[in-house]
């Protein structure tokens, strides 16, 4: 009954968000502006996502979801268009699509590509969101036997894990990102007893640091000033014929769809990895398990349609532990994140009682917006690729025209610049020490879950620890934490490597005798 009900309501906000014509007009306009984001080398899905929270302010929660969800999906998918024409991925989750793409575009089949690319991101979307939709309840289920104890300990986990996964030089560096992040998080009064702390007397900070203007300023001028300083140039398009979807070359390689939509499904529901890791492991899994892996890197059709089916799917991924957990599983969801907060919507467990049928209307957004890019994507690709010869130099202060705008028009509060620069400053200098800027934004959103939780669980137990390794789930938690970390350690490093060493050499003596 309720499977036949799950449909109902499926359908019938199907039908409520297509009967609007202001909706369909939002929707595939979204979808088109993020594949402008994803194709401008610079621009990121991350980037598109903050700039239009602020536009959607005034919105209701599901009109700002058709936007969000758009600018989402079509940006993830709009960043093939660069990897395959001119071999300079627009979005990092495109870098895979580069490897066979430009090639096949070299052969003067881009329009091929990009058919393939097309339907492909179109199909991994779809299997995410039938992913999300089963996958949620179980998930809220489960998730709905958490307390104090459980929160906290699952923020801190989430700030870990995304500082041990995104960290491209020395693991510390993303753990003290996240770090960071928590501290300004701590900014402005507790909720519990309306304390001031790090406040320096300024009534401003009273309320804390605001999301949005953090995720502007850590994703969006980092990006500008990287572009600006690099002088990026891109070379022009190439002709690259007709764009037709290959249903064809798409049947024939449905064994990589769906193996790399379970890819990037499961990356995707790990906190803070993002796309173009599912993109790569796809893509990896897809060579080394093919009988011609010598093709790949020369314009193989399995390894395109293997790293934008996962990157596409790791949305629907993404979005499950952030609808059931409030933890993002990816940048940009992070900033899907901010936004369902400044429209008052607080993902978490609760979210399945106070709103039962928010997970069927998300799905229902999400398949209209893999249609909206699909679309998009057959017709209109001859434009956005025309926007591809704009020059970086006029292009990029637009962008942080907008940045200024989209920070200050968040309650039109000035005090929002005076964060957003020196963030977006400070976040640059990272960036440039190779300090992961993912897990210091995860810091700040899971910081307020970290610090209520845990202040609330030491208010019940009287300011005692031992609740932590009293219950099940909590000591499981721990564990995961501690071994998380450990792990990463050089120590440990060196001890698996030295206790590996010593069974080589026995197994040679052995041999030899």
């Amino acid at each position: 009954m309720d499977l036949f009900n799950d449909f109902g309501i499926f359908f019938s906000t199907l039908f409520s968000l297509m009967s609007s014509p202001s909706n369909i007009l939002l929707l595939f306009g979204c979808s088109f502006l993020g594949i402008i984001f994803g194709a401008l080398p610079g621009l990121t899905a991350t980037l598109g996502v903050a700039l239009l929270t602020t536009l959607t302010y005034g919105m209701g929660v599901n009109t700002a979801l058709i936007a969000l969800l758009g600018m989402y999906v079509g940006a993830i998918y709009g960043g093939s268009y660069p990897a395959i024409l001119i071999n300079i991925p627009g979005t990092a989750a495109a870098a895979a699509t580069a490897m066979d793409g430009y090639p096949l575009a070299l052969k003067g089949e881009g329009g091929r590509a990009l058919g393939l690319t097309t339907t492909a991101s179109f199909i991994g979307t779809v299997i995410g969101m039938i992913a999300l939709v089963m996958a949620a309840p179980l998930i809220t289920g489960i998730a709905l036997q958490f307390t104090s104890y459980e929160f906290f300990l699952l923020a801190i986990f989430g700030i870990v894990i995304s500082g041990t996964l995104t960290s491209k030089d020395l693991v510390y560096k993303g753990w003290i990102a996240g770090l960071l992040g928590l501290l300004l998080a701590c900014i402005g009064r507790d909720r519990l007893q309306f304390f001031p702390r790090f406040t320096f007397d300024m009534p401003e900070l009273d309320g804390g640091i605001e999301v949005v203007p953090v995720l502007i300023g850590a994703f969006g001028i980092p990006q500008i000033i990287k572009v600006l300083r690099d002088r990026i140039k891109l070379s022009q398009p190439k002709d690259f014929g007709r764009i037709l979807p290959e249903f064809s070359t798409v049947l024939h390689n449905m064994k990589h769809i769906f193996r790399s939509a379970m890819i990037g499904i499961g990356i995707g529901t790990v906190p803070g990895v993002g796309e173009d890791i599912a993109g790569w492991v796809s893509y990896g899994t897809a060579k080394n398990t093919s009988k011609n892996p010598e093709n790949f890197g020369k314009g193989e059709p399995a390894g395109i349609v293997s790293s934008e089916t996962a990157n596409n799917a790791c949305i629907g991924g993404a979005l499950i532990p952030l609808l059931t957990l409030g933890i993002p599983g990816s940048p940009p969801a992070a900033m899907l994140l901010g936004a369902l907060m400044l429209h008052g919507v607080t993902p978490g467990p609760m979210i399945g009682l106070e709103n039962p049928s928010f997970f069927i209307e998300i799905c229902a957004i999400l398949l209209l917006a893999s249609l909206a890019m699909w679309i998009n994507g057959i017709f209109l690709a001859r434009q956005v690729v025309k926007l591809l010869q704009i020059p970086t130099a006029v292009f990029l202060p637009i962008v942080g025209v907008l940045c200024v705008i989209g920070s200050y028009a968040l309650g039109l509060n000035i005090f929002n610049l005076y964060l957003m620069v020196p963030i977006g400053i400070v976040a640059y200098f990272l960036t440039e020490m190779k300090y992961p800027i993912a897990p210091l934004v995860i810091g700040v959103i899971l910081g307020p879950m970290a610090d209520e939780n845990l202040r609330r669980a030491l208010m019940v137990s009287d300011g005692s620890f031992m609740p932590f390794f009293e219950r099940p789930v909590a000591i499981l938690l721990i564990l995961v934490i501690v071994l998380t970390v450990l792990t990463r350690l050089p120590i440990y490093q060196r001890l698996k490597s030295s206790i590996w060493t010593r069974i080589s050499s026995k197994q040679g003596q052995q041999s030899e005798k």
